[in-house]
């Protein structure tokens, strides 16, 4: 599986940094940090009491990308990481306003990481994948300035490709921040938004209002079947993370992941990691391990891996062109009958 061509839709930048780059970017700036408490702060738990614990994980990455050089690097390395993972195909997404404390600018943030993509390409060459990023906006933050962050990232360009919104759910609602999805979608951004890590379906609802093509997450749609009949109505797709959903409590367990039952009902799914090392996993073990726990057959992991293509927010001849390879890829994979165990 690690060899078939993957498409990676929810991925984190800071929740994907690397424990020895952690040591490293550490002591440059004076702190002491061996790889033992890195880790520690690094990696989540199998479960954790809520989501807000979760997001605790971030509080490192985030205090040490605050710089061009830092930025560049993490995002570098994942990359690269996703090259060897298989991973043909990848938006990275991040909140360019909380890494801002050390003077940057919005403008700079953005740039830098573009710059750790780009570097990246330079060695992978051919295994390169088609990366593109998507610019994300805080809850908490205030909605004039999500505003100016969804301008900024329109005005950008290519690689950003999308607008998303994160962040405490429960806190923290959604519609304050319909002007900053308005300016981002005249800006010829595609919109998802994070949703549905928390009971009840108002948080979906309040996403689905800005018109987004994905959600992140939206685990709890599958106890609504007026939300999962609107998702299927509007064509939206849930980009899934299943053991980032067990670490944030949403779900017990994996076996539980309603992502099975969503497919089967014909809502748009697809895999991925949310976070590789917070949930310390890659695309091909998050793709394993949810298709033997949900008991998926070959035809199911299949069809929602290649559906994560065909959801790609990237060039549409670029994701065609890629979307066929994939069709062809793991038809080939679902010929040879495998057992998935």
């Amino acid at each position: 599986m690690r060899l078939l061509p993957k498409a990676e839709l929810h991925l984190h930048l800071d929740g994907s940094m690397r424990p020895q780059t952690a040591v490293e970017l550490a002591a440059a700036t004076g702190q002491t940090l061996d790889l033992e408490d890195a880790t520690a702060r690094l990696v989540g738990p199998v479960r954790c009491a809520s989501q807000a614990e979760l997001l605790t994980f971030f509080d490192l990455p985030i205090s040490l990308l605050q710089t061009p050089a830092s930025l560049t690097r993490v995002t570098s390395e994942l990359v690269e990481s996703l090259a060897e993972d298989g991973v043909t195909y990848a938006e990275i997404r991040w909140a360019p306003r909380l890494h801002l404390e050390q003077g940057l600018s919005v403008q700079a943030v953005i740039e830098a990481v573009a710059r750790g993509s780009a570097e990246a390409a330079s060695r992978l060459g051919p295994r390169t994948p088609f990366v593109g990023l998507i610019v994300t906006a805080m809850r908490s933050h205030p909605p004039a300035a999500n505003v100016d962050l969804a301008m900024a990232a329109a005005a950008f360009g290519p690689p950003v490709v999308g607008f998303d919104l994160a962040g405490l759910e429960a806190e923290y609602p959604a519609p304050p921040h319909a002007a900053a999805f308005q300016a981002a979608a005249s800006g010829g951004l595609e919109l998802t938004a994070h949703a549905g890590e928390v009971p009840g379906p108002e948080r979906i609802r309040e996403a689905l209002a800005f018109g987004v093509r994905r959600i992140a997450h939206g685990v709890t749609a599958a106890a609504d079947p007026e939300v999962m009949a609107l998702l299927g109505e509007r064509d939206v797709t849930l980009d899934m993370c299943p053991t980032s959903n067990v670490q944030a409590g949403i779900v017990g367990e994996l076996a539980a992941h309603p992502l099975a039952a969503l497919h089967r009902a014909s809502v748009s799914v697809t895999i991925s990691t949310d976070d590789r090392t917070v949930s310390n996993t890659s695309l091909t073990e998050e793709m394993a391990r949810s298709a033997s726990a949900l008991q998926l057959s070959a035809e199911e992991l299949a069809a929602i891996a290649v559906n994560a293509f065909r959801r790609a927010f990237g060039p549409r001849p670029v994701v065609d062109l890629m979307t066929r390879a994939a069709e062809a890829a793991w038809s080939a994979w679902v010929a040879e009958a495998p057992v998935i165990s």
